[in-house]
């Protein structure tokens, strides 16, 4: 806020003089030559305690993590992730690489196991020596991950709509915050179009994401009027079955009121709760549910006929119709076809991967501008990209908070398991990283330029 005096800038200037001196004094000592690359992060913030770490320039590759759950509770929604992200360093290794090498994916699988998500993402940049990481989708996974990627000067992509509340100098959000999709779906099902809704139900997984994320909901309907008893919230285990006394209390609870549900559940919970809404006829014209973490991938092996009018919100549906999205899922579906990967020609395109091709777009542009895999130079270069979308937008990322500027999009599930679009935004939104409906949160930053450098602070550092 006020500017440095000038002994604190002169301070400032020779502690950043020596912090450099320090980092090429390690890479000299080092050894690394012409084909690696050394980056030196300051620990916790752009300034600070020298730490330094060698990326990902191995020989005649550059290697890129995946880091993403192949089995277990999240590997309905996980795998076509890591599948988009091959197909993407595919493409980009056929128009010859970056910097006159060919990316070299290193697949590892999580296992819906949050800690051992830890494990793996220090396995990947300090055994295999990455150069940048995408994976996570479960807020719990990412949370696990994000000390390992800020002690190691690491670079996460994660490309998944979250709860916010967060800004890290090691993460670059490619899902949609809150502002972005949350709080955009519950003003249209208060609308008349979406059903004037005056009663809630918050049903979600038992993890950080569902449980921030109604609590920014709680603050926005009250902020609205609505009163604490005509909200009703639950949440289920991972891996939840049973939903036969959850959908009936929605039924009682709805009684006398429209009412609406949004779900916040993920994994393979959505397909028993799916089903249990089509078993007990709760049909969307009379208590309409939207979905934070269903999309087309989710539905594919549901009977989607009973469902029909059900809505999802996000920021991107195969169903959308412009000449970038045509060629998304027509390359998508010539990838499929090559690798002769499970689901064939069933397999669908959703909202995760479309933020996947962003993301590793952005980052190969990126290493372009930056002349390096050095992760300050490129983590420098990323703010400020721009990518041409399937959805039809140019999206942008965020040169201050490191989230994308993004579109909102509500669609209606069909029979064929497909969305019809029923509300969107004119263009992208930036996102808010830190919730203003949060008291507590309202007058938090996000900036990672100067003076601020901080992601969660309420008065500059500088």
């Amino acid at each position: 806020m006020n500017c440095l005096k000038s002994k604190q800038r002169v301070s400032f200037f020779n502690l950043g003089l020596l912090n450099l001196a320090l980092a090429l004094l390690v890479i000299l000592i080092s050894g690394v030559g012409c084909g690696e690359k050394g980056t030196s992060k300051m620990a916790g913030s752009p300034v600070g305690d020298a730490v330094v770490s060698t990326t990902a320039q191995s020989g005649d590759t550059i290697k890129v993590g995946i880091l993403h759950s192949l089995s277990g509770t999240m590997a309905i929604s996980e795998t076509s992730l890591k599948d988009v992200a091959l197909m993407v360093i595919e493409e980009i290794n056929e128009k010859g690489g970056l910097l006159g090498k060919k990316l070299e994916p290193v697949v590892v699988d999580p296992a819906s196991d949050w800690p051992l998500f830890a494990e793996k993402a220090r396995e990947l940049i300090q055994k295999h020596k990455v150069a940048v990481t995408f994976g996570c989708w479960t807020s719990v996974s990412r949370k696990s991950v994000l000390p390992v990627f800020e002690e190691l000067n690491g670079l996460l992509f994660y490309p998944v709509q979250y709860e916010g509340e967060e800004s890290s100098f090691n993460v670059f959000y490619t899902g949609a915050a809150p502002n972005q999709q949350a709080i955009p779906a519950v003003e249209y099902l208060m609308s008349e179009d979406g059903g004037g809704a005056k009663r809630w139900v918050l049903l979600g997984t038992d993890y950080v994401y569902p449980r921030t994320t109604n609590k920014i909901l709680n603050y926005f309907l009250k902020s609205k009027g609505v009163a604490k008893k005509d909200i009703m919230e639950t949440y289920t285990p991972f891996g939840h079955s049973d939903y036969q006394t959850i959908v009936a209390d929605i039924k009682k609870f709805a009684a006398g009121k429209p009412t609406a549900v949004v779900s916040t559940i993920n994994g393979d919970s959505n397909v028993p709760f799916y089903k249990e809404l089509g078993n007990q006829g709760l049909k969307a014209e009379d208590i309409p549910v939207v979905a934070f973490s269903v999309g087309e991938e989710e539905l594919r092996g549901i009977d989607t006929k009973p469902l029909v009018g059900h809505l999802a919100a996000w920021n991107y549906f195969m169903s959308v119709d412009t000449p970038e999205n045509k060629s998304f899922i027509k390359q998508w579906k010539a990838y499929v076809k090559k690798h002769n990967l499970p689901g064939g020609d069933k397999r669908v395109t959703n909202d995760p991967m479309e933020a996947h091709y962003i993301g590793i777009k952005m980052w190969a542009q990126a290493v372009e501008q930056a002349g390096t895999t050095n992760v300050d130079a490129v983590r420098q270069a990323v703010g400020g990209q721009t990518v041409q979308s399937p959805s039809g937008f140019k999206i942008t990322m965020d040169a201050k908070n490191h989230h994308l500027h993004k579109p909102v999009v509500i669609g209606e599930i069909q029979a064929d398991g497909q969305f019809e679009v029923v509300w969107k935004t004119d263009g992208p939104i930036r996102a808010d990283a830190w919730s203003p409906f949060i008291p507590e949160s309202a007058k938090k930053v996000a900036d990672w330029t100067y003076p601020w450098v901080c992601g969660n602070c309420t008065e500059a550092k500088f």
